[in-house]
């Protein structure tokens, strides 16, 4: 096997080191804005406005090909596995034991809950989301403690009211917002999340994501919590839950179709208990691996956020007329085979995932159209706003995701 091609594999296996040009929702470039305490308020008069504002042509472009590492390049990558096998290790065992990452027993259930009516969604206020205006982080932050699970770094901060958020830096706060904004609009159950310019976070130290600080300040960081009175009991499986066949289980398979969501690892998943109610809400809460492609890639710039492989990927490969298949999430055998088994780790997480994308009852595909029809023009736009993405990239996902509703609507 050739060094180049090495080095290839190499970029394929550690995602997180990247040696190619970002797409062109990257800050790295643009000089840091002064600190803000929270998103700054919709300049429109009222945040959501039912009829329909005219878009900008989209300016949309395919990001650039992935270069191949120097020699130089290539023994940072292999200083990178390093620290990555040490976080999937003793650390990845410590955060487990603080969110408590076990699958729930479906014996000790009392009352699973999955959906729940969301009532007038035209109504909804899709760029503060489920925690309102008032609702957001308050400077200032305090750090609290570096959890070194996933791929991004991650922190505990805690603000001026004494609220903890988890506070994500990354490729997937900005995707991870807007996923929540239209899971939480279609009656599905999220964390209060919000991306926030920039923020000073005092003491803030970290391992992993300090070339991403300067002094304690951060930007297009993701700001989330739990709901006040929720607290997280274990995590769900996609194959064993209390609402397979449901039409609310099949529509959220349909909705991560819609968001290309890939990475449906069941880690990826929370049940929380309500302590007003007693309900177990099962919620999908790790959604940044979206709006991109519809499977594991070999860059994390093509993954997630991207709007040339949102735009080039395929959303319903089939329909018959009780069946629909869609494309996401794509299974990873490709890359598996290419790179001759370079990512056997990547590929056995997420094997025989592609099933939760086919075979949905086509009346449930259609009932969650039905839902998704209701959203305006407006309420996408303010989405993709909630997520700090560049004006040009919002008009270019409002209009594919307007389509594909309008494909779901149709069947």
């Amino acid at each position: 096997m050739s060094y180049g091609r090495a080095s290839l594999f190499a970029i394929i296996l550690f995602p997180g080191i990247l040696f190619c040009q970002t797409p062109s929702v990257s800050t790295d470039s643009t000089p840091i804005p002064p600190p803000i305490a929270a998103p700054q308020n919709p300049p429109q008069s009222s945040p959501v406005q039912v009829e329909t504002m005219p878009a900008a042509e989209p300016q949309q472009s395919t990001p650039p090909a992935t270069t191949v590492p120097s020699e130089d390049e290539a023994g940072i990558i292999k200083s990178a596995a390093k620290q990555e096998a040490k976080f999937d290790g003793k650390d990845a065992d410590d955060k487990a034991s603080k969110d408590n990452d076990e699958p729930v027993n479906p014996a000790e259930l009392h009352h699973p809950v999955l959906w729940h009516d969301p009532g007038q969604i035209s109504s909804l206020d899709l760029y503060y989301g489920q925690g309102g205006k008032q609702g957001q982080p308050v400077a200032p932050f305090t750090f609290e403690s570096e959890d070194h699970s996933g791929t991004n770094p991650k922190f505990d901060a805690r603000d001026a009211n004494g609220k903890k958020w988890r506070v994500k830096l990354g490729t997937e706060a900005r995707p991870e917002v807007v996923a929540s904004r239209l899971l939480w609009a279609m009656g599905y159950f999220v964390n209060d999340d919000y991306v926030l310019a920039s923020a000073y976070i005092e003491n803030l130290h970290l391992q992993r994501g300090a070339g991403k600080t300067k002094h304690g300040l951060i930007t297009e960081a993701r700001f989330a919590r739990k709901p006040s009175g929720q607290k997280k009991i274990g995590i769900w499986k996609w194959k064993e839950n209390p609402f397979t066949g449901t039409k609310e289980f099949n529509g959220l398979r349909v909705m991560m179709a819609v968001m290309n969501n890939w990475d449906l690892k069941d880690v990826n998943n929370a049940v929380f208990i309500d302590k007003q109610t007693g309900s177990e809400l099962f919620l999908t809460s790790d959604i940044g691996a979206t709006f991109g492609t519809n499977g594991l890639s070999w860059t994390v710039a093509r993954s997630k956020g991207n709007i040339g492989t949102f735009k080039d990927s395929k959303f319903i490969e089939h329909a018959d007329a009780t069946e629909v298949d869609f494309g996401t999430p794509k299974p990873p055998t490709g890359l598996l085979i290419e790179t001759g088994g370079l990512l056997a780790k990547q590929y056995g997480m997420r094997k025989g995932l592609d099933w939760i994308g086919r075979d949905v009852p086509r009346e449930d595909a259609r009932w969650m159209g039905s839902l998704l029809t209701q959203l305006s023009h407006q309420q996408l736009i303010d989405a993709f706003r909630a997520g700090h993405f560049p004006p040009d990239q919002i008009d270019a996902y409002v209009e594919i995701v307007e389509s594909r509703i309008h494909e779901l609507a149709g069947l």
